[in-house]
């Protein structure tokens, strides 16, 4: 009875494993094509308003990355990860740093997650800090830097990541902030974006508060220093 039970808790882990793999495979080649509609993080945020009886609030418009301003998809290059043309996903050097900082019991190493983690994060998984997650993010960061192209990663992630409290993507954020759209987002406007997203339900793109408007003048200046970003 014992051995028999145990075959079959062997068999159910082994039927969720692959069916685990096939369905994250799945999903990563099919949002290589299709747009992502939605994300937990925006099911979570939408439970929290209602909990916290907010008014439900969820703006979020797909648009293609040649419908977003080269202004924005620099601003977060410079401010989130300078060196996404050159890594396969993770960045080492910036993970060193982080560790060494813990060591020595100093805050977080800022920059320490790529925008590719930061697209596998948030697109197939949830919140949260745990080394459950954080295993299933490297995970989900291969699985897009071997299947996706740089430009298609910085498509999905500009247009999946929260730029304000119920504000997702970058169309939805040029609106909400300055009523024009991500094309015409000046180099400005999108290094405000940028400077917000470390905590976007904290700070505001506009009017932007001390921390902001330093982190824009910073994340302008390093936008001059890089110059143009191509992806082919």
């Amino acid at each position: 009875m014992k051995n028999s039970f145990g075959k079959f808790i062997f068999r159910l882990i082994w039927k969720i494993i692959i069916w685990f793999f096939g369905i994250s495979l799945f999903l990563v080649v099919l949002y290589r094509f299709v747009p992502v509609p939605l994300t937990y993080l925006m099911f979570i945020r939408c439970g929290e308003q209602l909990f916290a009886g907010k008014e439900l609030r969820l703006k979020h418009d797909w648009i293609s990355i040649d419908e977003i301003s080269p202004n924005l998809q620099l601003a977060v290059v410079c401010s989130e990860d300078q060196n996404f043309m050159n890594h396969s996903g993770f960045d080492i050097e910036a993970i060193e740093r982080s560790v060494e900082t813990a060591k020595n019991g100093t805050k977080r190493v800022k920059g320490a997650s790529t925008i590719s983690q930061q697209t596998a994060k948030n697109v197939f998984l949830w919140p949260d800090r745990s080394w459950v997650r954080k295993g299933f993010e490297v995970y989900f960061t291969v699985l897009i830097e071997l299947m996706w192209s740089k430009e298609r990663i910085m498509e999905v992630y500009l247009n999946s990541i929260e730029m304000g409290d119920g504000i997702y993507g970058a169309e939805a954020a040029a609106n909400f902030y300055w009523k024009t759209s991500a094309k015409n987002l000046s180099q400005t406007q999108a290094a405000a974006i940028a400077a917000v997203l470390p905590n976007p339900r904290k700070y505001s793109a506009n009017p932007p508060g001390p921390y902001v408007q330093e982190r824009i003048g910073w994340i302008v200046g390093q936008m001059g220093q890089w110059g143009t970003l191509r992806f082919k």
